[in-house]
């Protein structure tokens, strides 16, 4: 190995170290104990202080792909003092609890067994009372395995729905103001269902702006969204005639009135209410920032609030990395360039993917070939699309070696196929779950010319 394939193999080692610490900053079982504490018999949550000799049960309840270690935590700090609890994570992210039921479900298509561990939830939440506190703990993929629909609109019709809308390159925010419209839980429900309890939510934010109200389409917190913005998002990405005629129904009597809205703020549901946001994307963001520093690379944070298509964040990324080689702008190599969020493909093929991997493939044949530069992208929550992979790490050599295997880049490209591409490579992002989720982490690491 001569020293300029040692330095891209260092760096290749680099961008899954730094990675890996991103996660490890998010650790869901950690974010609770930094936030929660007990003291003097008081719950210490932020900065708000609840006296437990005020509440006669704590009902803990909550969906999303990293509860499972929140609850786990919650438990620990807490004991016996957990009367019951039900939450819903998706397959493969649960662990052995004590005192709180885990149900595991489909994601991101919602299934029957979400359906099953959601009325659990509605089952509990109903029996609280004025003196109890429901404590509700919230993670990306909520919005999937809380599967309630309203009444009228089966499980299939908001599987369909779901499926329009992952393909439509609809954003998190617009996809969650429509299943805020087809839920007894999301935007706001579950507060009101637990109602007059208190509620006190634990959230870990998977969208960009850490907007609560959108975060598993916000189920304990006031929703500003409407019937109506539903419906114009609908027409709008043109699948409202694609729709179950159901969905269209029940969206139509929204707008006219004859279907209660979501509960807004200033709702009563909401008055003996509070929320902690214990982990973002920017907080991962900050220690993979340190953790380049600490292996010799000047790192700098693009954002924390990445979005728009795929393909064309990716030539962006690809540009930045081109001027840090040409000018040493907008930082001089060795550089770390990282910025965080979630962005949307448009699907315009039948291939299989997500979006990190096709950020990565779109990257590499923007960049063509240019020397010493690395870059990987990952979601935090180990999954990317349909996908067993986090997401995908390409080189200068990417695009060689795949040619060199009868691989077209831009083939695959246009069929949304860069899990096989990758796969082909070795240059699958492999985690497994991690029980974590702050949208997607970006790493581009630029050494100088030798």
């Amino acid at each position: 190995m001569n020293i300029h394939q040692s330095i891209l193999s260092d760096m290749r080692q680099h961008a899954h170290e730094i990675f890996q610490t991103a996660l490890q900053a998010v650790d869901p079982f950690d974010a609770v104990f930094h936030h929660v504490k007990i003291k003097d018999e008081a719950l210490l949550i932020g900065k708000n202080r609840l006296e437990l000799k005020n509440y006669n049960r704590i009902i803990v309840v909550g969906a999303g792909k990293a509860v499972a270690p929140m609850a786990k935590a919650v438990e620990e700090l807490l004991g016996q003092r957990v009367s019951d609890g039900a939450i819903v994570v998706k397959d493969g992210h649960g662990l052995p609890l004590e005192r709180i039921f885990v149900h595991e479900a489909g994601h991101p298509i919602p299934d029957e067994r979400g359906v099953r561990g959601s009325k659990n939830i509605i089952s509990l939440v109903r029996q609280a009372k004025e003196k109890d506190m429901v404590i509700c703990l919230i993670s990306g993929g909520g919005s999937a395995l809380l599967a309630a629909p309203v009444e009228g609109v089966s499980l299939k019709d908001k599987q369909k729905v779901t499926q329009l809308l992952l393909a439509s390159g609809a954003t998190i925010h617009e996809i969650n103001t429509i299943r805020k419209h087809l839920s007894r839980l999301k935007g706001g429900g579950l507060a009101r269902l637990a109602h007059p309890a208190a509620v006190t939510s634990l959230i870990l934010s998977d969208v960009v702006g850490d907007d609560l109200d959108v975060i598993a389409s916000g189920p304990t917190v006031p929703d500003t969204s409407t019937f109506r913005q539903a419906e114009l998002l609908l027409r709008g990405y043109g699948i409202w005639e694609s729709i179950p005629k159901s969905v269209r129904k029940h969206i139509h009597k929204g707008v006219k009135g004859e279907v209660a809205e979501t509960p807004k703020p200033g709702d009563p549901a909401f008055q003996k209410d509070s929320w902690e946001l214990v982990g973002t994307n920017l907080q991962a963001l900050m220690a993979a920032s340190q953790k380049a520093e600490r292996l010799g690379y000047r790192p700098i944070i693009l954002s924390a609030m990445i979005e728009g298509e795929t393909r064309e964040i990716a030539k962006m990324h690809a540009a930045i990395a081109k001027e840090v080689i040409a000018s040493g702008k907008p930082i001089p190599p060795p550089a770390c360039i990282l910025s965080g969020g979630e962005t949307t493909v448009s699907l315009q093929g039948k291939g299989k993917g997500g979006r990190n991997q096709e950020f990565v493939l779109a990257s590499a044949i923007a960049l063509n070939g240019a020397e010493n530069v690395v870059i990987l992208s990952g979601g935090t929550d180990g999954t990317d699309g349909p996908t067993d992979a986090a997401g995908a790490i390409a080189d200068e050599k990417t695009l060689t070696r795949a040619r060199e295997k009868g691989l077209d880049p831009n083939a695959y490209l246009r069929q949304n196929g860069a899990y096989p591409f990758f796969q082909a490579l070795g240059d699958l992002l492999i985690t497994g779950p991690t029980r974590t989720n702050v949208m997607d982490i970006i790493i581009m690491l630029v050494q100088s010319k030798l």
